[in-house]
C-alpha cells in the first residue's frame, strides 16, 4: 500500500478559506438543563493546528459529527457546547453545525458534499476517528478541492502501521472490551503480527468457554466460539485465568457495598457473572507487560466505571505507563482510563480514534485515506 499522504505544509493559505473536517464527538454530560463536554480531549488536539493556520493567515471553518442524529434535526445533538468550549480553545475557528443533521452526510451524497466546499478553498481531514466511514465530508472534498491530511491524522497512521511493521520486541498486545464480535478480527491480525496477545474485558469470556470453562450467566457469543478456540490453540492468545463478578441480576452499578463482588477462579458456576478480571490474571498479564518493548492498548478489562469492577483495568494501565516499551493506546474507553487514573502522560502516543484504529491494523487502509492520495493536489 502506498502509505504517503498529502500534507498542508508548503499551502500558501494566507487569505484562503481552509475547511478542516476534524472529530469532535466528544463525551458530554447535561448539567442544569445544558450540555456540558466532559472530555475535551479530541477538541485540544486539533488546536495546533487551527492556530497554524490563523498564524498563516488562513480563515478556518471546521466541521465535525455529534452523537448519531439519523440524518435528521436532533435537538439532543447541536454543536453548541462544543463550539463554547472550542471558542475557550482557539478563538476565531468557525465550527458548521453537526455534518449528520443532513442525511446526505453519511449517505456519501456528492452534492452534500460539493456543498461544504463551496466557497473554500483547500480542505485538511483532522479526523482519523471518522475515516474509516465512507461519509460525504470524507470522501467528497478532496475529489473537488486541494487537499491535504492533518498532522494528527498523518501522525496516527504512521505509529500505527509502523507498530505493525517495525515492532521492537516483544510485541505485547492487550485487547478488552464487550463484544468479541467486535473485536475478533483485530486479534486475529495481531495474533500474526505480536509475540502476545492479552485478551481481557466481556469479549474473554467466548474464550473461556471455547476453552472448555464454565461462564455462568458472562457475556458469549457462540457463533465465534469456534474462531476463539482456534486462536487459543495457535498459541499467542492469552485469557484471563480468574475473574471478578456479582450474582445474577445483582444491583450492578448502583454503588452497592464489595460485599456483592465474588471472586471467582477458572470457573464460573451459573447463576453468575463476571464483570472483570480477577487477582491471578493481573499478576499474568502486568507481568507480561514488563517484558514488553512495544505496547498496543485497545480495551479495557472489565467494567471500569463501576470501582468495584476496575481493578483490572487500572493495573493494566499502570503497567503500560510504567513500562519503558514504545506504547499505543487506541479506543475511547481505554483512553478514559488513563485519564481516570491519571496516566494519559506516561504512554508513548495516544489515539484519537477508536473504530478506526482497529480497522487501520486490521485492513492496513481506510476509505479516507485513500480519498486523500488520490484527490486534488495543489
Amino acid at each position: 500500500m502506498d502509505r504517503s499522504l498529502p500534507s498542508s505544509d508548503d499551502w500558501d493559505v494566507a487569505g484562503k478559506r481552509v475547511l478542516v473536517r476534524v472529530d469532535f464527538n466528544t463525551p458530554f454530560d447535561e448539567v442544569d438543563g445544558e450540555l456540558v463536554i466532559t472530555d475535551d480531549f479530541r477538541i485540544r488536539a486539533a488546536v495546533p493546528l487551527f492556530e497554524d493556520l490563523l498564524a498563516r493567515g488562513a480563515s478556518v471553518v471546521a466541521g465535525t459529527h455529534f452523537g448519531r442524529p439519523k440524518g435528521r434535526v436532533d435537538e439532543r445533538f447541536r454543536v453548541g457546547p462544543i463550539r463554547r468550549r472550542l471558542d475557550e480553545l482557539c478563538p476565531g475557528v468557525e465550527l458548521l453545525e453537526n455534518l449528520r443533521f443532513n442525511p446526505g452526510e453519511e449517505a456519501n451524497d456528492a452534492a452534500f458534499g460539493a456543498s461544504l466546499v463551496e466557497g473554500v478553498d483547500f480542505y485538511i481531514n483532522e479526523a482519523f476517528g471518522a475515516s474509516h466511514r465512507a461519509h460525504a465530508s470524507i470522501m467528497v472534498p478532496p475529489t473537488l478541492v486541494p487537499s491535504a491530511a492533518g498532522p494528527n491524522l498523518r501522525r496516527e497512521v504512521s505509529y500505527l502501521l509502523d507498530l505493525l511493521d517495525e515492532p521492537a520486541r516483544p510485541f505485547v498486545a492487550i485487547v478488552g472490551g464487550a463484544k468479541v464480535a467486535d473485536k475478533l478480527g483485530i486479534v486475529k491480525v495481531l495474533a500474526e503480527r505480536a509475540d502476545v496477545v492479552l485478551v481481557g474485558g466481556g469479549m474473554a469470556y467466548t474464550f473461556e468457554a471455547a476453552e472448555g470453562r464454565t461462564i455462568g450467566s458472562s457475556l458469549f457469543n457462540e457463533s465465534f466460539a469456534e474462531e476463539c478456540g482456534a486462536l487459543l490453540r495457535a498459541g499467542k492468545v492469552r485469557i484471563p485465568v480468574d475473574t471478578r463478578g456479582l450474582a445474577t441480576g445483582a444491583a450492578f452499578g448502583s454503588g452497592a457495598g464489595p460485599d456483592e463482588v465474588i471472586d471467582f477462579g477458572a470457573n464460573i458456576p451459573d447463576g453468575f457473572e463476571g464483570f472483570d478480571i480477577g487477582s491471578a490474571s493481573i499478576d499474568a498479564f502486568t507481568a507480561v507487560i514488563a517484558t514488553a518493548k512495544t505496547i498496543l492498548w485497545n480495551g479495557p478489562m472489565g467494567v471500569f466505571e463501576d470501582p468495584r469492577f476496575g481493578r483490572g483495568t487500572e493495573a493494566v494501565a499502570r503497567a503500560v505507563a510504567a513500562s519503558p516499551a514504545l506504547s499505543v493506546i487506541g479506543g475511547g474507553d481505554s483512553v478514559a482510563a488513563l485519564q481516570q487514573f491519571g496516566l494519559e502522560s506516561e504512554v508513548s502516543f495516544v489515539s484519537t480514534g477508536g473504530g478506526a484504529s482497529l480497522e487501520l491494523v486490521e485492513f492496513g487502509d481506510l476509505p479516507g485515506l485513500r480519498a486523500l492520495r488520490e484527490g486534488v493536489r495543489s
